[in-house]
């Protein structure tokens, strides 16, 4: 009998202690990572930024998995589900991340890129025959409303950047995709194996269209754009991606995709803090509707 990776369920809708713990790490640090992706981009093309990071984090998570006693190997029968898995969740939603990003301010793209709640939400209804009852209903429009709240009169430069606009509303399809078929499509596997698996992997077909594409746009990176680019393999996808990987094992996805609503906010304030994009107002009422969004879905009944 294949031996099961998933953790046990928790009790009811309640978030286990550790889930807790990992959604606060993914929260701050990928809510961070928006204007760091910003400050990168300004010295690394998007596509060997984005590929590079991804194929050193996916090795470096197999070395720890190694060292830490576990088999690397993924069976036969499953590299059908990991490839498409991969697609989705990390191949597809880096690439219309990293261009929706370098086109519209990076707490913009935030927001639009966490729409993916309502996409999970929707699609874990037709695919996992998940049943949003009204409490989960009721944190995903509070959840909305802040990410509304937060576009605010930003609304019409969003529709302005049309192509930043459309990338990042696709990478939220794409990503809502990937983390329904994460969790229809079993891998026996432990979570680290996958993860690093799937980075490594999801990065190959980017830095495939990085050598032809961007190797004349190649030069010594500046400090900061350097230091972001280590800060993205070793916490937004060595850490973060294992930790949300987690999560939505633990939890139905309509759960695990609400609890991400508090990374936009994190990242529109974070870049009002290193790239002096507008804070005010919105922003605290923002936080009081998606912090209630996601302390309705952690807590019991």
């Amino acid at each position: 009998m294949t031996k099961s990776f998933l953790p046990p369920a928790p009790p009811g809708e309640r978030f286990p202690v550790s889930g807790l713990v990992l959604l606060a790490a993914v929260t701050l640090f990928w809510g961070i990572n928006w204007p760091i992706t910003k400050i990168v981009l300004t010295d690394i093309p998007p596509l060997y930024y984005r590929s590079t990071t991804l194929v050193i984090a996916g090795a470096g998570l197999l070395a720890i998995a190694r060292l830490g006693g576990h088999s690397i190997t993924i069976p036969r029968s499953a590299w059908r589900s990991l490839i498409w898995i991969t697609l989705f969740n990390v191949t597809a939603w880096n690439i219309f991340m990293t261009y929706g990003v370098s086109m519209i301010p990076s707490g913009r793209a935030a927001l639009l890129g966490y729409t993916m709640p309502l996409w999970g939400s929707l699609l874990s209804i037709w695919v996992l025959g998940e049943r949003i009852v009204p409490r989960r209903f009721a944190s995903l429009i509070l959840g909305l409303s802040g990410i509304a709240v937060l576009m605010g009169n930003s609304l019409d430069a969003i529709l302005e950047a049309s192509a930043g606009t459309a990338c990042m509303i696709v990478g939220a399809w794409s990503w809502a995709i990937g983390i329904v078929l994460f969790k229809r499509l079993s891998i026996p596997a432990p979570t680290i194996v996958v993860t690093a698996w799937s980075l490594a992997l999801g990065g190959l077909p980017i830095l495939a269209a990085a050598i032809p594409f961007e190797t004349s746009r190649l030069a010594v990176p500046g400090v900061l754009p350097l230091l972001g680019a280590i800060y993205n393999i070793l916490f937004t996808f060595m850490l973060c991606y294992w930790a949300w990987n987690r999560i939505v094992l633990m939890l139905p996805v309509s759960i695990s995709s609400l609890s991400s609503l508090g990374v936009p906010l994190v990242g529109v304030i974070s870049g009002g803090l290193l790239l002096d994009e507008t804070l005010g107002w919105r922003e605290m009422i923002a936080a009081a509707l998606i912090l209630f969004s996601v302390a309705s879905v952690s807590a019991r009944r």
